[in-house]
């Protein structure tokens, strides 16, 4: 049995860019977690774009 774990989890969220605006996206995030339950740190989140692109979350804010 392995106790730490790499998992991928895609959430819908909103986002803002400022040549879009808001916009509605899918976001995955890979967390490196301890015995499948206990998540430890993230490693990386991206998003999907419109066009099937893959971008980094860095590029874009969270929408208030």
């Amino acid at each position: 049995m392995k106790l730490i774990k790499i998992k991928r989890e895609t959430r819908l969220e909103k986002r803002f860019t400022p040549k879009m605006g808001r916009l509605h996206t899918r976001v995955t995030y890979i967390k490196k977690t301890f015995l499948n339950i206990i998540p430890l740190e993230t490693l990386h989140k991206y998003r999907e774009t419109y066009y099937g692109e893959i971008k980094d979350c860095e590029d874009c804010l969270l929408s208030k």
